[in-house]
């Protein structure tokens, strides 16, 4: 329909796109094939890695904020916390779960008393609650269950509270899955390699984040991941306007990202003009390029 006649358009050049992978890679296909130029961002899984020296409160509260906030319906929420050893991923699931407990629900009309407000749409609410279902199916460990909430008042609303799980497994669908609603899963690693590793094996690589006091892991992590955004110590890595926004993987296609320097590249063409004036021309033909001579 109205998205394939841009695709198609011989006068549009140039095609934006920001939404779910497949339609990325479908308009990002059918536009370069089609000689335009295409920037399209898709999907994303955000990994945040706690290592065992982190400052746990700090740790908690970033997974809380950046985890719940807009009831995770961001591409850069944190949506998968890893903590390195179980005795750090004990600490941290002790700190997270009544945290989320007292999260407060409801219209975001109510304004500073209200955390996050309620889904998009019914199919939203719909998708989030059977992906949670699918969780507990697989045998991860929902030690905050959000799927019951409901406000007086609101009861047609599309309201859900938070939800954590814990002793998920790279294998889950809800893993490899961008849920998109306020459900944070931990994953425990029991080495730093293994919990890099994660976040590099992953299909999307939109943004990712790492808690430590420690510079040398910092480094390493910042050199070595293989994904767009990093934060360290900052739980949701989107970096000011003037630098430049963009995943990898399967969350960006096109060489190109948005903001900054890479915005004005890609809405830009560069035209090289080469003049000469008759004056002071010697008569006869050139077989060589021209030059300044």
């Amino acid at each position: 329909g109205a998205v394939d006649a841009i695709l198609d358009h011989e006068v549009i050049q140039a095609v934006g796109f920001v939404g779910s992978t497949p339609i990325a890679q479908y308009v990002y296909s059918r536009a370069t094939a089609n000689g335009k130029r295409a920037q399209c961002f898709g999907g994303a899984k955000n990994h945040m890695i706690i290592m065992p020296d982190a400052d746990m409160d700090q740790a908690a509260d970033a997974l809380i904020g950046a985890g719940y906030g807009a009831a995770g319906e961001r591409c850069m929420a944190v949506s998968v916390a890893v903590p390195v050893g179980d005795a750090t991923a004990d600490a941290l699931v002790a700190k997270l779960a009544p945290k989320i407990e007292a999260l407060k629900v409801g219209p975001y009309t109510a304004g500073d008393d209200v955390d996050f407000g309620p889904l998009v749409t019914r199919e939203a609410l719909t998708r989030v609650k059977g992906l949670v279902d699918q969780g507990v199916k697989e045998g991860a460990d929902l030690v905050v269950d959000g799927r019951g909430f409901s406000m007086q008042g609101y009861e047609d609303g599309f309201f859900m509270g938070g939800c954590l799980f814990d002793k998920v497994t790279k294998d889950m669908d809800i893993y490899k899955t961008e849920i998109f609603g306020p459900v944070l899963s931990v994953v425990r690693a029991q080495t730093y390699q293994e919990a890099l590793g994660l976040a590099m094996d992953h299909e999307y690589g939109n943004g990712t984040a790492i808690y430590t006091r420690d510079g040398d892991t910092a480094r390493d992590f910042a050199a070595r991941v293989n994904i767009g955004m990093v934060g360290i110590n900052v739980p949701i890595p989107v970096p000011l306007a003037y630098h430049t926004f963009g995943g990898w993987k399967k969350s960006g296609f096109g060489d190109l990202n948005q903001h900054g320097p890479d915005g004005f590249k890609f809405y830009t063409r560069t035209k090289t003009v080469t003049a000469r004036w008759p004056s002071g021309i010697k008569e006869g033909a050139e077989f060589s390029i021209p030059t300044m001579k």
